[in-house]
């Protein structure tokens, strides 16, 4: 439970991060923003053809939008906040491996455990 919610909250910075990279573009809202540079970082290092693409863009979209709701829904409990939010992303991590060919749920999953070795600070 403790690297999903690990997983989600790097996801979450690293979103933040992407989302203030992609502020010029005025004419999308800030998730579908979100969800393009997400999308792009992801499609880079998977090598995705444009129908992955185009699906991934789709889930990406829906786990933003699901991780916002669950935000302003269980803001005065964080508990369950935290466990509906490992919720969405053990349902996001299993659509994205459906999607995916072999090699790239590999590039996927090596990419993912570069930012968590990466984001875990010492003494933990």
């Amino acid at each position: 439970m403790k690297k999903l919610l690990l997983l989600a909250g790097l996801a979450f910075g690293f979103l933040t991060a992407a989302s203030a990279a992609t502020k010029d573009s005025e004419s999308e809202n800030p998730l579908h923003q979100r969800a393009t540079v997400l999308t792009r970082a992801m499609a880079s290092k998977m090598q995705l053809d444009e129908g992955q693409y185009l699906k991934l863009k789709q889930l990406n979209l829906r786990m933003l939008s699901t991780m916002e709701d669950l935000k302003d829904r269980f803001a005065a409990d964080p508990e369950i906040r935290d466990i509906r939010m490992a919720e969405a992303q053990t349902s996001y991590h299993m659509e994205l491996a459906l999607m995916l060919r072999p090699t790239q749920l590999t590039a996927y999953k090596q990419s993912q455990a570069s930012m968590t070795a990466l984001g875990l600070p010492s003494g933990r």
